[in-house]
C-alpha cells in the first residue's frame, strides 16, 4: 500500500504524510497513543489524528494497526450505507519505536456528537419529537451494522454525530476497534455495543424510549422471551468492569 493515500481535492493542503502531521491547528484531545487536531481551511474544517503506535499488545507487532483499522472500518461504514465522516487522508511511516499513523476527516458541517449534546443540557434533547427521530434513525444504523455481522467496540454517544437540526441524520465515527466477527464473539460484540449505547441513554431516556429503541432495532412490536434474557445481559454488561 501506498505510504500516503489522499483525496485530489486536498493534496494541496496535505501533499505528505509530514505535513499531515505537522499540520497547525487546535489540539482537540491527546494521550499515550494518539492526537487529535482540528485543522481549519476556509470554511472547511478537518480533524487530524495522528496514532504513535500501531495498537496495544500484540497489535504493536503484527496485523493491521489501529490506524488502518479505523480507515478501513470508516470505508466499511459507507459500503454499508451508514453515514459518517468524509476520509480525506491515510498514511503509516516508521517502525515499531518511530511509527506514525494519521488518518484526516473532514467535518461533518452543522452536526455534534450525543454525548455533547447531553453535557450542555442542549434544548434539542428536551424536544420529545426530535429524540424519537434519532432513537429510530440509530435504531436502523446499529441493526444494519450487526445484520452486516460487523460491531463497533465502541459505541458511545461520543462516537454518534447527529445534525444539530429539526430533521437530524446519524452518522457513526472514531471505529479504530470495530471489525466484523463470527458466531459467539458477534454475540458479545452486539451486547457491549448495546450497553456503550445505554451507558447514557439510562440518564437522557425515559424507559419507554430505551424500549422503544431496542424494539425497532429488533423490528419486533413485543419482546420475546429470548430479548428480555439480552437486555438482561446488556444492562449488566458493564458490572464490575468501571
Amino acid at each position: 500500500m501506498p505510504a500516503w493515500l489522499v483525496k485530489e481535492e486536498v493534496r494541496d493542503l496535505f501533499p505528505d504524510h509530514a505535513a499531515a502531521i505537522g499540520a497547525p491547528g487546535e489540539e482537540i484531545n491527546g494521550n499515550p497513543m494518539s492526537r487529535l487536531v482540528r485543522y481549519r481551511d476556509g470554511d472547511d474544517y478537518y480533524y487530524i489524528k495522528t496514532y504513535t503506535s500501531r495498537g496495544r499488545w500484540l497489535r504493536r507487532f503484527t496485523g493491521r494497526s489501529r490506524t488502518r483499522a479505523e480507515w478501513e472500518n470508516l470505508q466499511a461504514f459507507v459500503a454499508m450505507g451508514i453515514p459518517t465522516a468524509d476520509l480525506v487522508a491515510y498514511g503509516e511511516s516508521g517502525a515499531s519505536g518511530s511509527y506514525k499513523g494519521t488518518l484526516i476527516t473532514r467535518e461533518v458541517r452543522g452536526t455534534s456528537d450525543l454525548a455533547a449534546l447531553a453535557d450542555s443540557g442542549h434544548s434539542l434533547l428536551g424536544d420529545r419529537q426530535w429524540r424519537l427521530q434519532v432513537i429510530g434513525r440509530l435504531s436502523e444504523t446499529v441493526q444494519n451494522m450487526h445484520g452486516h455481522g460487523f460491531v463497533h467496540n465502541d459505541l458511545k454517544w461520543r462516537n454518534i454525530l447527529v445534525d444539530v437540526t429539526v430533521n437530524p441524520t446519524v452518522y457513526l465515527i472514531d471505529c479504530p476497534l470495530g471489525r466484523k466477527m463470527p458466531g459467539p464473539f458477534l454475540t458479545r460484540g452486539i451486547i457491549k455495543d448495546l450497553a456503550c449505547l445505554d451507558k447514557i441513554a439510562r440518564k437522557q431516556l425515559s424507559k419507554m424510549e430505551r424500549l422503544r429503541f431496542y424494539l425497532a432495532y429488533k423490528g419486533k412490536s413485543r419482546l420475546s422471551v429470548k430479548d428480555k434474557k439480552e437486555i438482561y445481559r446488556v444492562l449488566r454488561f458493564f458490572e464490575g468492569r468501571e
